[in-house]
C-alpha cells in the first residue's frame, strides 16, 4: 500500500514510517524542510513537500495514496487553540480528498480528550462539546459515512521511550526547575502510558484492519501520578512530594490541569479487535533508564 504520513519525521511518526516499510508499504511522508526530507529518503521513503496548513498539498498527497495516517500536530501550547483549529482543517482536507475512495484515513487524538468514564473505553466519545480535538475525531467519524475508512488511535498521555515520555517530559522539566518532583493531593490518579513502537504497531494495525469509524486506544498500563512522580524524582535526584490543587496551577503552569487528571483508559475493544499485543518495557522502566535525567 503506498500511504500518505503526516508528522511523518516526529516522535511517533517516524516509528510508524519504519514500521510501515518494515512491512512492506511504500510511504510517502510530509515534509516541511530540506531536513525533513533527508531522514525520509534515510529510511525508505519519499517526501512529499508542504506543511499542516497547507490543505491543498494535504489533499494532494491523499488523493496520491492508497491510505493516509495523520500524526502531525503543533505542540506550541501556547497556540493551543489555534493549533487545534489547524488539526481540524487539515483532518478535513484529507478527508475530503479521500471521500468515495473506500481507503484508511487514521488520526490521532489523545485519551485525555475521552468523557472520563471509569474507565473509557473505545465506545466512550469525546468528553463534551468545544473539547480539544474533538472535531478532528468528529470529521473522521463523518467521512467514515461518507466512503472513508476512517479510524481515531486516541495516544496515552505518555507515549514514551528512554528519550521521551510526553506529558511526563515535562514533569522532568518542572521537578529540575523547581527543585522536587511533585503531584496533586494523593497522587491517586491514573494517567495511561504505551512505549512508541507500541503506538506504532497500533497505527499500522488500524491502517491495514480497522473498520470504518473505529476509535483504538493506545493504552498498555495505567500508573498512578504519584508514582509517576516518584520515579521522576528519584531520576533527577531531588525529593517528591504532594502539593495541593491550588497550588498545581503556580507549580506547574500550563501542565496544571492536566496534573491532576484521573484518566482510567481501557484498550480491550482494541486489543480484541485487531490482535494489538503491547510487547515493549512499560513507563517506569523507561523513566529509570531515561536519557532526560543529567547522567552522573
Amino acid at each position: 500500500m503506498r500511504v500518505f504520513v503526516t508528522g511523518a519525521t516526529g516522535f511517533i511518526g517516524s516509528a510508524i514510517v519504519q514500521e510501515l516499510i518494515a512491512g512492506g508499504h511504500e510511504v510517502v511522508g510530509l515534509a516541511r524542510t530540506d531536513e525533513n526530507a533527508a531522514s525520509l529518503a534515510k529510511w525508505g521513503a519519499k517526501a512529499h513537500r508542504g506543511e499542516l496548513a497547507d490543505t491543498e498539498s494535504l489533499a494532494a498527497g491523499a488523493r496520491a495514496s492508497e491510505g493516509v495516517v495523520h500524526t502531525a500536530f503543533g505542540h506550541d501550547f501556547s497556540n493551543f487553540a489555534a493549533n487545534i483549529e489547524t488539526d481540524r482543517l487539515a483532518v478535513e482536507a484529507l478527508a475530503g480528498a479521500l471521500a468515495g475512495s473506500g481507503k484508511p484515513l487514521i488520526i490521532s487524538s489523545g485519551t485525555l480528550m475521552v468523557s472520563h468514564a471509569s474507565p473509557a473505553t473505545e465506545e466512550h466519545g469525546p468528553a463534551g462539546p468545544g473539547v480539544p480535538r474533538g472535531a478532528s475525531e468528529e470529521a473522521v467519524r463523518t467521512a467514515s459515512e461518507r466512503g472513508v475508512r476512517g479510524a481515531i488511535v486516541r495516544l496515552s498521555p505518555s507515549v514514551h521511550d528512554k528519550t521521551r515520555a510526553g506529558l511526563v517530559s515535562m514533569m522532568f522539566e518542572i521537578a529540575r526547575e523547581k527543585g522536587f518532583s511533585a503531584y496533586v493531593g494523593d497522587g491517586a490518579n491514573r494517567w495511561p502510558a504505551v512505549h512508541r513502537l507500541d503506538a506504532a504497531r497500533l497505527f499500522v494495525l488500524g491502517l491495514e484492519r480497522a473498520a470504518a469509524g473505529t476509535r483504538l486506544h493506545a493504552a498498555a498500563e495505567e500508573v498512578p501520578l504519584r508514582t509517576i512522580a516518584e520515579a521522576v524524582g528519584e531520576a533527577l535526584g531531588v525529593p517528591t512530594r504532594s502539593i495541593t490543587a491550588e497550588e498545581a496551577g503556580a507549580h506547574f503552569g500550563w501542565f496544571g490541569p492536566f496534573a491532576g487528571i484521573d484518566n482510567p483508559t481501557s484498550s480491550t475493544l482494541t486489543r480484541e479487535r485487531l490482535g494489538w499485543r503491547p510487547r515493549e518495557v512499560g513507563l517506569l522502566e523507561d523513566i529509570r533508564a531515561t536519557e532526560l535525567a543529567p547522567a552522573g
